[in-house]
C-alpha cells in the first residue's frame, strides 16, 4: 500500500457506527465528563477555600483532580474525524496526564507512608519544599515522557487505511496504522510503560506492605480504623487504575481485540476520574465538611451575583 500524506485526517469509529446508537453514547459520556469535571472541581476547590486542607496530603489530592480533569477532557470521545495534528496533541496530552495521575499516585502512597510508620518526623519529611519538588518532579517526568512517546510518533508514514477503532487517538492503534518500522515506537512505549508504570506501583506495593504492617502493630482498634480508612480509598483507586490502565498495553502485546482494549480504556480514561471525588470524599469527614459548607454558600453566592447585576 502506498504511504499516504502524514497530514491526513484520522477516523474515529468510537463505540459503534450505527448512526442511531451515536446520540446513545454522546449523551452518556457528555454526562460521564460533566460528572468527572464537577466532581473534580469540587475537589479542588474545597481544598483552596478551607486553611484546615492546606496539608501535603490534599495538596496531592488537588494534583490528583487537576489531572483527572485534564485527563478526561484529552480522552473524552471527540468527533468523528481528526486532523493528523489534532491525534499528535491528544497523544501528548494524553501521556502527560495519564503520567502524571500514576506519578502522584505514587507520591501520595509515600505520603501516607511517611504519615503513618514516621509520624513523629512527618512534618520535618513532607514539608511545603519537598511537596512542591515531589510534584514539579512529576509534571517534568510526565512531559519528558509524553514528549518522547510524541516525537517517535512524527517518524511515520500511514497507509490508505485511516480508521482508528477507538473513541480517541491511542497510541497503540495509531502504530497499527503505519506503514513505517514500529520497533523503535514498540520499545519506547514499553520502556515508559515500566519505568512510569510498573516501577511506580511497586513502590506503592512497598508503601502499604510497610504501612499495614505498622497499622497492625496499633494497640487500639479505633487507631486501627483510621488508618485504614485513610489508606483504603487511595489504594481502591490504585487498584482500579492500574488493572485495566496498565492491562491494556501489557495485554496488547498477546491480543488484538480492538473492543476488549476500547472497554478497558473506558474504565481507566472516564470511570476512574469520575469516581475519584467520590471515593475520596465519602469517607473523609473534613472533605464532605467543607463540600457542604461550599455546596451552601452556591445559593447565596448565586443571589448576590443576581442583585449586583440588577
Amino acid at each position: 500500500t502506498e504511504p499516504r500524506n502524514r497530514f491526513s485526517n484520522f477516523l474515529l469509529l468510537g463505540f459503534t457506527e450505527d448512526p442511531d446508537l451515536q446520540p446513545l453514547f454522546f449523551g452518556l459520556f457528555l454526562s460521564l465528563y460533566l460528572v468527572t469535571f464537577a466532581g473534580n472541581l469540587a475537589i479542588i476547590l474545597a481544598i483552596i477555600s478551607d486553611p484546615h486542607l492546606h496539608t501535603p496530603m490534599y495538596f496531592f489530592l488537588s494534583n490528583l483532580s487537576f489531572a483527572d480533569i485534564g485527563f478526561t477532557s484529552t480522552t473524552i470521545p471527540k468527533i468523528k474525524v481528526i486532523t493528523y495534528e489534532g491525534c499528535i496533541i491528544q497523544i501528548f496530552f494524553f501521556f502527560v496526564f495519564g503520567c502524571l495521575d500514576i506519578l502522584i499516585l505514587s507520591v501520595m502512597a509515600y505520603d501516607r507512608f511517611v504519615a503513618i510508620c514516621h509520624p513523629l518526623h512527618y512534618m520535618v519529611i513532607i514539608n511545603p519544599w519537598v511537596c512542591g519538588m515531589l510534584t514539579l518532579g512529576s509534571w517534568c517526568l510526565s512531559v519528558t515522557s509524553s514528549l518522547l512517546e510524541t516525537l517517535t510518533v512524527l517518524r511515520l508514514s500511514f497507509c490508505m487505511n485511516m480508521k482508528i477503532p477507538h473513541f480517541f487517538c491511542d497510541l497503540l492503534e495509531v502504530l497499527k496504522l503505519t506503514c513505517s518500522d514500529t520497533l523503535i515506537n514498540n520499545i519506547v512505549v514499553y520502556f515508559v510503560a515500566i519505568v512510569l508504570g510498573v516501577f511506580p506501583l511497586f513502590w506503592i506495593f512497598f508503601s502499604y506492605s510497610q504501612i499495614f504492617s505498622s497499622v497492625l502493630r496499633i494497640s487500639s482498634a479505633r487507631g486501627k480504623y483510621k488508618a485504614f480508612s485513610t489508606c483504603g480509598s487511595h489504594l481502591f483507586v490504585v487498584s482500579l487504575f492500574y488493572s485495566t490502565g496498565l492491562g491494556v498495553y501489557l495485554s496488547s502485546a498477546v491480543t488484538s481485540s480492538s473492543r476488549t482494549t476500547l472497554v478497558a480504556s473506558v474504565m481507566y480514561t472516564v470511570v476512574t476520574p469520575m469516581l475519584n471525588p467520590f471515593i475520596y470524599s465519602l469517607r473523609n469527614r473534613d472533605m464532605k465538611g467543607t463540600l457542604g459548607r461550599l455546596l451552601s454558600r452556591a445559593p447565596s453566592l448565586n443571589d448576590g451575583i443576581v442583585v449586583g447585576l440588577s
